[in-house]
């Protein structure tokens, strides 16, 4: 594209992103783009590349417009100072067509979702009210009720934009216009809320961008009858980080729940558990503590947690049992053996922890100790013992370690379920998908401006 002088442009910036600039000089033609010569709206001059130069639109509305699809040019720079433009006029919200596009303002705003606020948007046609999470429930909700077909709300955005707040918004909104069929004192709002502090401490953890990011897919499916109520409600889960239980990157954590046992006293004492500097599983990061965080009392409310969902003392200890053996599994290292490609167990503190794992899981340790070191290879002849080097065996202690903490989060999440209730015979159902935060780090435009989060309703 030739820009002529004086045109107004967007052009790159090492520090803004994009910044306001008027072309002086362009290319003498299309096939030769190499550069532009522009001045910045603070005066200085610069030479830019002539294919990183986009027009801008010098009669946009200054406060912005709350539906992008009404911008002249839809592109980054566009979109990005529409949202800015917005924000500083406390408008969080902001339309792309069907798509909501959520700033985080990191703050409490409890005047936007009260009461009132719920009213207004109910039954009014989307997009005739200024942008909302509850425009967005609402008409998934009209649809739903009119076409009698299921829906689907994905929220997704960075680590740390709010994705979970949204989805709390929105299962608040649909307890509101869906009402509950049985009568239970509970909403479904609140059966689903009791169950966080319990998913949270298995599938939560610190990252570079957030303390507490979920390492997992949420799937809320509210369930109606009928006439349009609430007759249930179940949580699906899915993509759990597995990778995080045996490797973390630097300033991340393990999962909260393993910090948790680590200072739990008297538990900890019982399961033979230190300090996270002495598990390898939690010291490659050598970050142990959250800022104003006490992993005891987390420990306290996680096992409240457990009480509210129905989850007996004896199965209670039996998860905690698990979280302390895969702890253990993490601290048993190998040795090259005396014959071609064997192992041995490292020394008498691998011994130690072994034997501890074992007695975790009640497993023999010998037992233990064999599948670790040998792989049973099938044959049509019959089976083949062969025992595998020192690195092979740490391969397959970290693999049996993910696979338990997997197994131990489905049968929380089975549970969970068992203490909302469902209703396999629901008519129709709108589905919250609450898709764990991305990251990115070497170059992002987006956490120049602002973390946002996306609520996108789609028809299934």
């Amino acid at each position: 594209m030739i820009f002529r002088p004086g045109t107004a442009v967007w052009v790159e910036h090492p520090d803004l992103a994009w910044a306001e600039a008027e072309v002086v000089s362009s290319p003498a033609s299309p096939s030769s783009p190499s550069s532009v010569n522009v001045v910045l709206s603070t005066g200085v001059k610069a030479v830019v590349d002539g294919r990183k130069v986009l027009p801008r639109d010098t009669e946009a509305d200054l406060g912005g417009v709350d539906d992008m699809t009404k911008l002249v040019y839809l592109h980054e720079p566009g979109v990005l100072c529409n949202l800015a433009r917005r924000y500083t006029l406390n408008e969080i919200y902001t339309y792309t067509g069907r798509i909501l596009i959520a700033i985080n303002p990191f703050a409490k705003l409890p005047h936007m979702y009260d009461m009132h606020m719920m009213e207004q948007y109910r039954g009014v046609q989307f997009g005739d009210l200024s942008p909302h999470v509850f425009a967005v429930a609402d008409s998934s909700y009209r649809a739903m009720v009119s076409e009698n077909r299921s829906q689907s709300i994905l929220v997704s955005g960075e680590s740390g934009a709010g994705k979970t707040e949204t989805t709390k918004l929105i299962m608040r909104y649909l307890t509101f216009v869906g009402g509950h069929a049985t009568g239970d004192i509970r909403s479904v709002e609140q059966q689903v809320l009791e169950s966080n502090p319990l998913l949270e401490a298995f599938g939560n953890a610190r990252t570079v961008r957030n303390d507490n990011s979920s390492r997992f897919g949420k799937f809320v499916e509210i369930q109606f009858d009928k006439s349009g109520r609430i007759s249930g409600a179940a949580v699906r889960t899915y993509l759990l980080e597995l990778s995080r239980v045996v490797q973390i990157s630097e300033a991340e954590r393990n999962y909260h729940c393993f910090y948790q046992i680590c200072a739990s006293g008297q538990d900890a004492d019982k399961y033979r558990l230190a300090h996270p500097r002495n598990f390898n599983y939690l010291n490659q990061s050598h970050v142990y503590e959250l800022e104003g965080v006490s992993e005891a009392e987390q420990y306290l409310k996680t096992r409240r947690a457990m009480d509210i969902v129905g989850i007996c003392f004896s199965d209670q200890e039996a998860i905690f049992r698990t979280v302390a053996a895969t702890l253990h599994l993490g601290n048993i290292d190998f040795s090259p053996g005396k014959e071609f490609d064997s192992s041995v167990i490292k020394d008498e503190k691998c011994k130690f922890h072994l034997q501890m794992a074992a007695d975790l899981l009640m497993v023999d340790a010998s037992l233990l100790l064999s599948t670790l070191c040998y792989r049973t290879i099938k044959t049509p002849e019959g089976n083949i013992v062969k025992a595998v080097d020192s690195s092979a065996a740490v391969i397959g202690r970290d693999t049996l370690a993910k696979t338990v903490y997997a197994r131990l989060f489905d049968w929380l999440v089975d549970n969970i379920n068992k203490s909302i209730g469902q209703d396999m015979e629901s008519r129709s159902q709108i589905g919250v998908l609450d898709i764990y935060g991305f990251e990115c780090f070497k170059y992002n435009r987006i956490r120049i401006l602002l973390q946002t989060s996306i609520a996108i309703s789609l028809m299934l």
